[in-house]
């Protein structure tokens, strides 16, 4: 049996003014159909979802919605509560994340975006509602694709060395001693070679450790894993994608991380697409969901309640309800005032 939680104690808090908007395209997206909002939304669930779906329900469309960007305006919980309320979340069927490609040929990108439902839906409707063309339609805004990150400077080729003028004959006779006569090797250097430009693959693969330190490679890893993830950008995707897959919920520490990043480049390789542009008249493909916990990309279907089955395993061992914030901070008072006493002569 659920039991409604009408503690008001904690208040989703307002959304404020300068939080911040995704990228045109991404972020948030409410679903349709949704029921006028009343103050029993989201009564059957714990405090703290109820607290976190309170703040995500008052978001505007277009609203960044990663974990790093709510947990900075949730300050009663952390990063890693955050993410485990938004699975909660999306069991519950309130959201669910997608992919989706927008653009043509060379500017083609990966949108994601979090549909948001404050009414509780379940897997069939989901299903149903991404996999119909007015979800696509909805997921493939009109909007020109924004402009990619502009590309790595162009080597400098090393100029040509000056070579000293060759000396002029003198109308005097000639010398006792003729003078020695220069090479073509002391007189031109030939002109050094510019480097090779690093390929997009090796890029992304440099700039981890930038995003993330748990993600530092050196340029020998980075040499070793071009390979891999050059296969990525062979399947349409661009190199901010590549980076933001490899860098999804890691863990709290990666003991290796070239090991590590190997295994994801070979886990959660995109789709491929198919190489032809889509013929006029053909149906519109439907969405591409997310896992809500490691971001693993699938069909609807195959995602219930928004997570993979591993992620959805973990969930199901592992869910209990969440301790009340109120009653913490009842026993840490209580504990404060025992020792207290305990100091007391």
């Amino acid at each position: 049996m659920v039991t409604q939680h009408h503690s008001s104690a904690l208040s989703a808090p307002a959304v404020s003014a300068a939080y911040p908007m995704a990228k045109p395209g991404y972020g948030k997206r409410s679903a349709p159909g949704q029921q006028p909002r009343t103050r029993d939304d989201f009564a059957l669930l714990p405090t703290r979802e109820r607290y976190v779906a309170g703040f995500v329900d008052h978001l505007p469309d277009g609203a960044a919605m990663s974990i790093k960007h709510l947990a900075k305006q949730l300050p009663l919980y952390g990063q890693q509560a955050i993410s485990t309320a938004l699975n909660a979340l999306s069991v519950a069927g309130h959201l669910r994340r997608v992919r989706c490609a927008v653009g043509s040929g060379d500017e083609t990108r990966w949108a994601f975006r979090t549909f948001w439902s404050r009414t509780a839906r379940d897997n069939e409707w989901w299903t149903t509602y991404l996999a119909t063309e007015t979800a696509a339609r909805t997921a493939a805004p009109a909007e020109r694709p924004a402009a990619s990150a502009p590309p790595a400077p162009a080597p400098v080729a090393v100029p040509q060395q000056r070579t000293a003028p060759e000396p002029t004959p003198d109308p005097a006779p000639a010398p006792e001693k003729p003078a020695p006569a220069t090479t073509p090797a002391a007189r031109t250097a030939p002109p050094t070679a510019p480097p090779a430009a690093p390929s997009p693959a090796y890029r992304g693969l440099a700039e981890l450790g930038r995003k993330d330190i748990r993600l530092a490679l050196s340029a020998d890893d980075c040499t070793a894993l071009e390979p891999h993830a050059a296969k990525w950008l062979t399947r349409g995707v661009t190199t901010d994608y590549l980076i933001a897959a490899l860098t999804a919920g890691l863990p709290a520490q990666v003991d290796c991380p070239p090991r590590f990043v190997r295994r994801r480049l070979t886990d959660k390789i995109p789709p491929q697409l198919p190489d032809e542009p889509t013929p006029p008249g053909t149906p519109t493909p439907r969405l591409l969901m997310e896992c809500t916990d490691c971001g693993r990309p699938g069909p609807p279907e195959a995602l219930p309640d928004g997570l993979c089955r591993p992620c959805r395993a973990t969930h199901s061992a592992g869910s209990r309800p969440s301790p009340d914030p109120t009653e913490i901070a009842a026993v840490k008072a209580h504990m404060a005032n025992l020792r207290d006493l305990l100091k007391a002569p």
